[in-house]
């Protein structure tokens, strides 16, 4: 069973992501291109980062500097609460607004403004927990 943020994690989480399952087609229909990045509190770099073109992770794995776009941050103890039993849009902005998830890059509202980001920012938790079992 991997760890969240490994190699091995971030392998399983792009074949959920891309898969019928997941959430590449709603966010290929979007044109939807970003690099985004997962990581820890108080670490100067994120674990893991996700390639995403036409809705579909093209890479995933350990930083190669890239230019991230979106850099979500949280205690270990925090992210595997968020990923044990994955939030609805509610929790989420509870977590940001207690600021037990943090956006060190990127603009919160702005996304959750986009019901189709929204959505699959959502969606995104789910996996998270999927990739780890």
């Amino acid at each position: 069973m991997p760890e969240l943020f490994t190699n091995d994690w971030a392998t399983n989480y792009k074949e959920l992501w891309n898969s019928n399952d997941g959430i590449a087609k709603e966010l290929g229909q979007s044109n939807f291109n970003s690099v985004v990045a997962f990581g820890i509190e108080g670490e100067d770099d994120p674990r893991v980062v996700l390639t995403i073109s036409n809705g579909q992770i093209i890479t995933a794995g350990t930083p190669n500097g890239e230019l991230i776009n979106w850099d979500l941050r949280a205690s270990n103890e925090n992210w595997m609460a968020l990923v044990a039993k994955p939030p609805g849009l509610m929790k989420l902005g509870l977590a940001y607004t207690s600021r037990k998830l943090k956006f060190k890059k990127g603009d919160y509202a702005v996304m959750i403004k986009d019901p189709r980001l929204s959505t699959a920012f959502v969606k995104c938790f789910a996996l998270m927990g999927k990739a780890v079992n």
